[in-house]
């Protein structure tokens, strides 16, 4: 069990990952090296005075290394992609473990499932955001996001596996109590990036995501039942 659970995680999660770079790269990464471009280019004065503040406290200092455009980048969206879907394949394969896909095409359901729990409930609160926008203390979103993937796991377990007409009506109540109470959200709302071009990443995002988490259930539900009938 254990065996066929790593190895239906480890290859869909290999190849959702590699198609999600696919569509970052040719999709959503133009649009944020475009916003970087907003972020660069501040005003002459205030580039000025930051320079000078920065050779006055950190004059010994090195800059952080982040990854270059080209190579650097694609390696780096890679490895954090490949993380990340084969986490997300390890739940989906345990999950058939307790449940297994009737057919291939229950794992559609599973992955639009997993797409509400971890990118769209989330993100109705926090939007994807482009460099150079301003956004909440890190630990109150985190949190929120966190309290909101949960409530909206267990809501839509509670809609779609619940008998009992009270159980479904909680399960419809969790999945709007986060968006009641509210994500946080920063004192001024302003972002260097023009308000085209956050829409633009955000439908992108959204899009990308959607096509991720549906090729990662039919692939993870197609591998353990091939594993399964093996």
């Amino acid at each position: 069990m254990i065996k066929r659970i790593a190895s239906t995680a480890g290859f869909s999660g290999l190849l959702a990952a590699l198609l999600l770079t696919v569509l970052q790269s040719f999709w959503v990464a133009p649009l944020i090296l475009q916003a970087e471009t907003y972020e660069t280019a501040a005003p002459s004065a205030e580039h000025h005075s930051h320079d000078a503040e920065a050779n006055a406290g950190h004059s010994h200092s090195e800059e952080a290394w982040s990854p270059e455009d080209g190579w650097q980048r694609i390696l780096s969206t890679t490895g954090g992609n490949l993380v990340v879907a084969v986490g997300f394949a390890l739940i989906l394969a345990a999950l058939y473990s307790l449940r297994e896909p009737g057919r291939t095409s229950t794992g559609a359901l599973w992955g639009l499932a997993g797409f509400a729990v971890f990118c769209l409930a989330p993100t109705l609160g926090l939007p994807p955001e482009l460099p150079g926008t301003a956004a909440a203390d890190l630990g109150q979103r985190q949190s929120w996001w966190i309290g909101t993937a949960a409530a909206t796991a267990t809501g839509l377990a509670l809609l779609v596996f619940a008998r009992h007409g009270l159980v479904k009506a909680l399960g419809a109540v969790l999945l709007v109590v986060p968006h009641v109470i509210g994500a946080p959200q920063p004192d001024v709302h302003e972002s260097l990036a023009p308000e085209a071009l956050e829409t633009q990443f955000k439908i992108a995002s959204w899009l990308t995501n959607a096509v991720f988490w549906v090729a990662l259930g039919l692939l993870s539900a197609w591998l353990y039942r091939r594993a399964s009938h093996a």
